[in-house]
């Protein structure tokens, strides 16, 4: 039986990466033809596994500047100034594009909008602590000042 190096996942196979017995049928009619996998060389055994080597080292080093980010955002103090009345309530509220864009003029780093974890609107004056998740499984609580401008 030949052996065969999935290009993407299959879902009644394996991974993408992996090495697989298949039958030569399935890999010359289906497989190769779909670009899902490619016969199993020498070479191609070899290449394939540099590949991975060098996919769970950007995998790691992505994490690693997660970290560090994480670890920036929660020395960071973000001001955000919004109109407020004399009680010290906003005539808006601050949202979580206003952190976005905040963060981004702060320290530089993108975060998406949705990744910041507010259960409700800012609507007053004052200190507030918000959840961001910098990366999967990575979050930072950073300080958020509302001051009244």
């Amino acid at each position: 039986m030949p052996q065969a190096i999935l290009l993407e996942d299959v879902e009644s196979l394996g991974e993408k990466g992996a090495i697989v017995d298949v039958s030569s049928g399935y890999l010359r009619n289906f497989l190769v033809p779909r670009k899902l996998a490619e016969a199993a060389t020498k070479g191609s055994i070899e290449v394939a596994a540099r590949r991975r080597e060098a996919a769970e080292k950007a995998a790691r080093e992505a994490v690693d500047r997660a970290r560090e980010n994480a670890e920036l955002l929660g020395k960071t103090v973000l001001t955000i100034p919004q109109q407020a009345g004399d009680d010290g309530r906003l005539f808006g509220s601050v949202t979580t594009q206003d952190i976005v864009d905040a963060i981004r003029d702060a320290r530089g780093i993108t975060i998406d909008k949705r990744k910041v974890q507010l259960d409700d609107p800012i609507k007053s004056v004052g200190t507030h602590m918000v959840t961001v998740e910098v990366s999967d499984g990575v979050t930072a609580t950073v300080k958020t000042m509302v001051v009244a401008s």
